[in-house]
């Protein structure tokens, strides 16, 4: 089999070597690139792979049109939006994905960007470079706040779960039923709009969920409440969230993804918003999530190569 690797998935180099001396002695061609976009150069670089690896670079499917020994898509990332999916149904290529990897360092962000948000962290900060002190910017805790989780899978109820753990009533909206010990209430995205302190985005990006955040859901939502967005972008319309921060009408909002991978246009309305953090897609990416994550690829790999995928999509 020629294996590809199309960019790099951020580990140790003696751990990517250790993968592909395994491979090799298992009779296998291994070959990894650098990230490169360019629908033409992903094409020649796949043009004879049985597999190809990536992590959340879009696949151009020109890719899947002009390649036609393969076989396996093996994604280093939890989300398949960047991935032709149909292209690959309808070719009969499996596709797995690493799953699970990033939960903890994603959770760990969103709780981050509460607290930073609800205690002024950036506006104190500024201030105290500039020789002030900390008075009209007293915040608020945690703890006691109503926590709305948007997508209750593995993220969103890890990310409850830290929420419980400072005090907070939960509660949520899913396409599916929940049970969850730190879940409280599973609601309509209406109410859990109107009554949340903090509305904390975790779904994927499908038909149904491109745009779900616009200008009437914010409308719903309290003045003082704070939108968090580490699921992707697009769920999000950003000019209209630009607006609600620009008027005053939600406290806050922290934004680590958007409707493309950063870098963004030094134009886009989140880079200019009052109250705002942004971040270039930071969530899923720890030291201690990548080497998870190059194990899980590895594996899905390994297992596939043996005739038994598991992580499949």
């Amino acid at each position: 089999m020629k294996i590809v690797l199309l960019e790099g998935l951020g580990i140790p180099v003696e751990i990517l070597e250790k993968h592909g001396d395994r491979l090799r002695e298992l009779g296998h061609d291994f070959v990894a690139y650098e990230k490169e976009t360019a629908p033409e150069i992903q094409v020649e670089r796949s043009r004879d792979a049985d597999v190809l690896m990536l992590a959340n670079m879009p696949l151009d499917v020109s890719v899947l049109e002009k390649s036609p020994n393969l076989k396996f898509i093996d994604v280093a990332f939890t989300g398949m939006d960047h991935i032709p999916m149909e292209e690959a149904r309808k070719r009969g290529i499996a596709v797995s994905n690493a799953s699970g990897y990033a939960t903890q360092a994603v959770a760990e962000l969103c709780v981050s960007f509460m607290i930073q948000l609800l205690r002024n962290v950036d506006k104190t900060g500024a201030r105290c470079r500039e020789g002030g002190t900390k008075d009209g910017l007293v915040g608020n805790l945690l703890g006691g706040k109503t926590v709305g989780i948007v997508g209750a899978g593995a993220i969103g109820k890890r990310t409850a779960a830290l929420c419980k753990a400072f005090g907070c009533q939960v509660i949520a909206h899913s396409r599916s039923a929940v049970k969850d010990p730190a879940i409280d209430r599973q609601v309509s995205l209406e109410e859990l709009l109107k009554c949340a302190d903090i509305v904390s985005l975790h779904c994927p990006l499908t038909a149904d969920t491109k745009g779900m955040i616009g200008e009437r859901e914010l409308a719903l939502m309290k003045k003082e409440a704070i939108l968090i967005n580490t699921a992707r972008g697009a769920v999000v319309d950003s000019a209209a969230l630009a607006r609600a921060l620009e008027e005053g009408r939600i406290r806050g909002a922290a934004c680590d993804v958007f409707e493309t991978e950063p870098p963004l246009a030094k134009e886009h309305p989140l880079l200019h918003s009052p109250n705002t953090i942004v971040t270039p897609h930071i969530a899923f990416a720890s030291r201690e999530s990548m080497e998870q994550r190059a194990e899980i690829v590895f594996e899905n790999l390994y297992s596939w190569l043996d005739g038994k995928q598991i992580h499949a999509v």
